[in-house]
């Protein structure tokens, strides 16, 4: 079996959205509104694992609040500051050894996204 991709949905469709194409650079592949909902497919045009993020008005962050995901970034200083400049909610830096370091960010929806 191949996982095909991880869902999001949410009330805040927009602003997540945006949080994974200008944050995480990914771009939105498929867009569609079926089934009365409005969704968005985004990946990175390498291979990688693509997002599925579904407008769900009634969600209540629909348990992202328990989704977490990692990605790697070039600069983990950089990448905080530039999402405490835009007004996400950051933890402090963790390097729990000498060559590891990280932290993390919450989406609009509520998901966990450990930036490494």
């Amino acid at each position: 079996m191949k996982m095909m991709h991880v869902t999001i949905q949410t009330r805040h469709f927009d602003e997540e959205v945006r949080f994974f194409q200008e944050i995480i650079g990914l771009t939105v592949r498929q867009e569609m509104n079926g089934m009365g909902q409005h969704i968005v497919f985004l990946d990175d045009n390498n291979g990688g694992m693509p997002i599925e993020i579904i407008d769900r008005p009634d969600a209540e962050n629909g348990g992202n609040q328990f989704l977490s995901m990692g990605y790697k970034t070039e600069d983990v200083d950089k990448t905080r500051e530039t999402l405490i400049a835009k007004g996400y909610e950051v933890s402090e830096i963790v390097s729990p050894m000498p060559h590891v370091k990280f932290f993390f960010a919450k989406t609009p929806a509520g998901v966990t996204i450990q930036f490494m």
